[in-house]
């Protein structure tokens, strides 16, 4: 009887590595395909192929992030954020990851969070152009144009070459000229009606 225990225990050993050998390959097979469908930019193929490793490697944290990215490039920002929060409950917390999350909820229109995420991205990389630009928008969606303008201007002290930054500036400027005349306006200023009319234009 003994023998046959360690029998039935080898046999079951070597069943459970054979099955476990098959569900790695299988979800390598579709982590390859995952990625080749990605950099195809076939997005929604590679979202379908992340799910399947997810679902034969629910820890595997590199195919959530990567189909978080693949959510992102179709639209579904929602189902992005999901996915860099499954990222982020770990131990993968770098400036990346946090920015990814904060231009996903920036899209969706979280602009809170989206602050909040660029805080962070700026407390680990202090030299992120793109991450003050981006606050910058999203504290200028929100009509805090003064947080705005500060976060463009320390951008474009960082990066003073990139002509979008301007631009963001420029609007910001605008907005907030808009908001002044419309005060004005409000109290009887013609020619604040005036200049409001015209950048209304």
């Amino acid at each position: 009887m003994k023998k046959l225990k360690t029998v039935v225990v080898i046999f079951f050993i070597f069943f459970a590595s054979n099955a476990l050998r098959a569900a790695e390959l299988d979800a390598q097979f579709y982590y390859d395909k995952a990625n080749e469908h990605y950099n195809a930019g076939e997005y929604s193929k590679a979202i379908d192929a992340y799910s399947k490793v997810i679902s034969i490697y629910p820890d595997l944290i590199k195919a959530y992030y990567n189909r978080g990215l693949a959510y992102y490039r179709v639209g579904r920002y929602d189902k992005a954020i999901e996915d860099y929060n499954m990222v982020l409950s770990g131990q993968n917390k770098n400036a990346e990851i946090y920015g990814n999350r904060a231009i996903a909820y920036l899209r969706a229109g979280k602009y809170a969070e989206a602050i909040e995420d660029y805080n962070t991205v700026i407390y680990l990389s202090p030299r992120s152009f793109d991450a003050y630009h981006n606050r910058g928008i999203a504290y200028a969606s929100t009509g805090r144009y003064d947080e705005a303008l500060a976060d463009y201007n320390r951008a474009i002290g960082i990066n003073s070459d990139d002509d979008n930054l301007y631009v963001s500036r420029g609007v910001a400027y605008v907005k907030k000229a808009m908001e002044d005349f419309r005060n004005a306006c409000d109290r009887g200023n013609k020619n604040a009606c005036e200049n409001l009319k015209q950048l209304s234009r």
